[in-house]
């Protein structure tokens, strides 16, 4: 699944369209090196999105193409 589509179904960016926009500024990174939108998430990645001060460093759990609000929690860990 792409990047800017996992970010967005994990609920950790509510909108695709921002995701690609953070992806495109350079921030979020992927196992430490800066990610395009496009890049495939796979599990066990580790991913860091950069909110102005602010830094949120997860785990990939699980990829899934859908989610319930409740359930998108489970698909990262945070770090």
């Amino acid at each position: 699944m792409r990047l800017d589509k996992y970010l967005k179904v994990s609920r950790i960016i509510k909108r695709r369209t921002v995701a690609n926009d953070a992806c495109d500024a350079s921030h979020v990174t992927v196992n430490g090196r800066p990610a395009k939108a496009s890049y495939d998430v796979k599990e066990g990645d580790i991913i860091e999105v950069t909110f102005g001060e602010r830094t949120l460093k997860v785990r990939v759990k699980d990829v899934k193409e859908h989610t319930l609000k409740a359930e998108a929690a489970s698909l990262y860990e945070i770090l």
